[in-house]
């Protein structure tokens, strides 16, 4: 029996597909939960007009999420927190304050969930984050983190006290 699937189901098909199955399958499953009409010529140019029409929402959706990936690449996010003398900030900056900052200065609603940031930002500096908007549109805002202070940390000391600096001559061992 020819079906048109109604919404996604595993192993068989995508919503609107039209696919030939057991009639007992058909008339036992799928037609009583909702999950597929039969195929007659009336319901397959229903589901022709429905996939334009999702076709042509999904297409404004993106140009709506591709302008928006323009306008948050053009900004840059700016955070003045407090912090250590090696750069370390007390405290982090979360996905959450990233989507206030958002929100504050650039004007567009972006759910904390959209930014996938594998772990707050807790050093000073410039930082690129992803922003989810489609599957195929993610656009990077650009975010700099300065000291409250307005002093950067000056390099060497961030090292020093970091203990990244590398010693001139490594520690000899003992001889025995």
């Amino acid at each position: 029996m020819k079906i048109i699937l109604k919404q996604d189901v595993p192993n068989l098909g995508q919503q609107g597909d039209v696919k030939d199955v057991a009639n007992g399958y058909a008339r036992n499953f799928l037609i009583p939960q909702g999950m597929a009409v039969r195929a007659t010529s009336g319901a397959m140019q229903d589901s022709e007009h429905r996939q334009k029409v999702q076709a042509s929402k999904h297409q404004r959706i993106k140009k709506r999420a591709e302008a928006m990936a323009r306008r948050l690449t053009s900004h840059t996010l700016t955070f003045e927190v407090k912090t250590g003398r090696t750069g370390q900030l007390y405290g982090s900056i979360t996905n959450a304050d990233i989507a206030e900052a958002i929100e504050e200065q650039v004007g567009e609603q972006i759910d904390k969930r959209d930014i996938p940031l594998p772990r707050p930002i807790r050093q000073v500096g410039e930082h690129f984050v992803p922003i989810h908007l489609l599957d195929d549109v993610e656009p990077q805002i650009r975010i700099v983190v300065k000291p409250e202070s307005g002093e950067w940390p000056e390099e060497a000391d961030v090292a020093e006290d970091v203990g990244l600096l590398e010693e001139a001559d490594p520690p000899e061992e003992a001889a025995s």
